[in-house]
C-alpha cells in the first residue's frame, strides 16, 4: 500500500526529517558566545553557480521564521529569495527538525516528491538509485525474513488477507473525490467517527495478518484504535496513483541532514538557542520575544510542532478552532533504537529490504553500511508498544536488545560499537512523532492551520493536507507559508489554497493495552518477548 511507504519518509526511510542537521561550525561558535545577541550566519560562497542564493533586491519588508525544521528552512529560503529580510529563530542548538537515526534515507522521485527533488536539484545534492529489492517492504515473522513474493508462496492466506485489506481501503479512498476535501461526500463524515481498529475487526483477518496490518499502521501513524478511518482513507487517496517504486526511487546518503545544511548555507540570519516565549501583534508589525530580547518584523511564520506552539503566548490569541486543534489533535507515538556495529553480524538476507515489519509489534529497518561504515540495525517502537516502554531508560532498553541479539548472533557483542535512542513522544517541544488524526478530528480540525492569524502564518508537516508526516509535506508547507506572507503584504487574501489536489504525480481515545501472546517464539519474538 503506497501510503504507508510514502509516510515512512517521516522518520527513517524515504526522506523525512532525518538526523538533525547541525548548524555549521560558524553558527554554533557564535551562538555559544552570544546567547542574547544577534547571531548572523552569512551564506558561504556556493560550490556552484546554480546553487547560489538567487540575487534579489530587498523589498523593504521583514519576516521572522520560528522553527528551523524543514518547513521553517524552506519558508526562510523562499522569502529571502524573494527579497525579504529574514531572521530564522530555532530553540535548539541544531537545525533540521525532528531527527531520525538513519544515516541514509530512501526518497521518492519527482512524481512522488516534487518539492524535495527540486531542492535537491537546486543545491546539486547527489542521490543514488535504489536497487529494485528495496522498493517494497518485507516482513519478519517468527524471526524469518519474507519478501512479499515469499509471503504469497509460503503463507498464501496471510498474503491474501493483506491484499484484501488494501483493496478495501482503496475502496474507501475511492469515495473521496478530492483529498483536500475529505468530508465532502456521502457517508464520509461517519468514517471520521470510526477508528481503524474497529474497521479492521470487521475484515475477519487471520491473527498473523492482523498483527502485520496493525504494525504497518502504527509504524506510520499511531495505534489503529487511536486513528480516524477517514484520515487513513484520505491519505490512501492522496497517494492513489503513486507506486511503491516511485516512493523508493533513490537513496540520499547522509539523510536529510545534507538538505538542511544546504539551506543553512543560503540563509543569512540564523539564531539557534533562541526559544520563543511570546508573540505580540501590533498595528505595524509583530514582536517576538526570546528571553529578554525582542525582535520586530512585518510578519511571522510559525513553523513549530503543536506542542511547541502551545508553550508560546500569543497576543491576540489563536482562533477558537486553532485553540481546539492545539489541545485535541493526536500525534503518533514513536521511539527509535539504533544499534551500531563495526561489521554486520546477521545473514545478508535479513538486510535485503530497507524497511521490514515485524509480527511482534516492532517496525524493523535494516540499514546498510552507509557513508559512516559499519552496519546498523534500527528498531522502531510505535503506538501503544512505545507507550508501554516509557518505563525503560535508554541504556536499559539498548542493553536488553543487545543481550537478545547476541544470544542468536554471538559476534554481536564484540562488534557492538554504540547505540542511540530517540523518544519523540517525550520531547517537550514535539509531543509525538507526526500528526495522526484521531476519530472525529478530521471533521473538526481540517486545514485550520492554513488560515493565517493576523500577521502570523503557520507551517510544518501538520499543516499540509496532502502529505503530513513527510519531508515533502514539510517543504510544501514552508513554500505555502512564504506565499501567504507575500499575499498578506500585497493586501491579497491568504486563505487556504483551494486548488484541486494533484494526486497523479476533542474526544478522547481509549487507552489500549497490548495483548499478550502465546504464539511460538521466533528470533525477534524471543528477542522482544519481554514487551508482551
Amino acid at each position: 500500500m503506497s501510503v504507508y511507504i510514502a509516510r515512512l519518509g517521516a522518520l527513517a526511510v524515504y526522506g523525512l526529517f532525518s538526523v538533525s542537521a547541525l548548524a555549521s561550525g560558524k553558527v554554533e561558535k557564535h551562538a555559544q558566545g552570544h546567547t542574547e545577541k544577534h547571531v548572523e550566519r552569512h551564506a558561504e560562497k556556493p560550490a556552484t553557480k546554480e546553487a547560489e542564493q538567487p540575487a534579489a533586491k530587498g523589498n523593504g519588508r521583514s519576516a521572522i521564521v520560528i522553527g528551523a525544521g524543514m518547513a521553517g528552512l524552506a519558508s526562510a529560503y523562499e522569502l529571502q529569495k524573494a527579497g525579504w529580510q529574514v531572521t530564522l529563530l530555532e530553540a535548539k542548538p541544531s537545525v533540521g527538525g525532528r531527527s531520525a537515526l538513519a544515516t541514509s534515507e530512501w526518497i521518492g522521485n519527482a512524481k512522488a516528491q516534487p518539492a524535495l527533488n527540486n531542492y535537491l536539484d537546486t543545491f546539486k545534492i547527489k542521490t543514488v538509485d535504489a536497487p529494485s529489492y528495496v522498493r517494497t517492504p518485507g516482513y519478519l515473522i517468527e524471526g524469518q525474513y519474507y519478501s512479499p513474493d515469499d509471503l504469497a508462496q509460503k503463507m498464501p492466506d496471510v498474503s491474501a488477507a493483506l491484499k484484501r485489506v488494501d483493496k478495501a481501503l482503496e475502496g474507501l479512498a475511492a469515495s473521496i473525490s478530492d483529498p483536500l476535501k475529505p468530508t465532502a461526500g456521502k457517508g464520509l463524515f461517519a468514517l471520521d467517527q470510526t477508528n481503524v481498529s474497529n474497521w479492521l475487526d470487521k475484515q475477519n483477518l487471520p491473527p498473523l495478518a492482523r498483527k502485520l496490518i496493525n504494525q504497518r499502521i502504527r509504524s506510520r501513524y499511531d495505534e489503529p484504535s487511536r486513528l480516524s478511518l477517514l484520515y487513513l482513507a484520505q491519505q490512501t487517496r492522496a497517494y492513489r496513483d503513486v507506486s511503491d517504486a516511485d516512493l523508493r526511487a533513490a537513496r540520499l546518503p547522509g539523510g536529510s541532514t545534507v538538505l538542511a545544511q544546504a539551506f543553512v548555507k543560503q540563509i543569512k540570519t540564523l539564531r539557534p538557542n533562541s526559544k520563543v516565549s511570546a508573540i505580540n501583534q501590533e498595528k505595524d508589525g509583530v514582536t517576538v520575544k526570546v528571553g529578554p530580547t525582542g525582535y520586530h518584523a512585518d510578519y511571522v511564520v510559525m513553523a513549530v510542532p503543536l506542542r511547541a506552539l502551545s508553550s508560546i503566548q500569543m497576543t491576540p490569541e489563536l482562533t477558537e478552532a486553532q485553540r481546539a486543534a492545539l489541545k485535541g489533535t493526536n500525534y503518533g507515538w514513536r521511539d527509535q533504537i539504533l544499534l551500531k556495529f563495526k561489521t554486520p553480524v546477521w545473514d545478508s538476507k535479513s538486510r535485503l529490504s530497507g524497511e521490514i515489519y515485524s509480527d511482534q509489534g516492532l517496525g524493523m529497518l535494516w540499514i546498510e553500511p552507509a557513508i559512516k561504515g559499519g552496519a546498523n540495525v534500527l528498531i522502531n517502537l510505535s503506538g501503544d508498544n512505545a507507550r508501554v516502554m516509557q518505563a525503560f531508560g535508554d541504556r536499559q532498553l539498548a542493553d536488553q536488545v543487545l543481550i537478545r541479539l547476541n544470544a542468536f548472533y554471538p559476534k554481536a557483542r564484540g562488534a557492538f560499537s554504540g547505540y542511540e535512542v530517540r523518544r519523540y513522544s517525550t520531547d517537550p517541544g514535539v509531543g509525538g512523532s507526526y500528526l495522526a488524526y484521531g476519530p472525529g478530528q478530521v471533521s473538526r480540525y481540517w486545514r485550520v492551520w492554513e488560515q493565517p492569524q493576523g500577521r502570523v502564518v503557520f507551517a510544518g508537516e501538520h499543516t499540509d493536507a496532502l502529505h503530513p508526516g513527510t519531508l515533502e509535506g514539510a517543504l510544501v508547507s514552508g513554500q505555502r507559508a512564504a506565499r501567504q506572507v507575500e499575499d498578506l503584504a500585497a493586501g491579497k487574501s491568504a486563505a487556504p489554497e483551494a486548488k484541486q489536489a494533484e494526486t497523479k504525480p476533542a474526544s478522547s481515545m481509549p487507552e489500549v493495552t497490548p495483548k499478550a501472546t502465546d504464539e511460538k517464539k521466533g528470533f525477534f519474538s524471543r528477542m522482544f518477548s519481554w514487551i508482551h
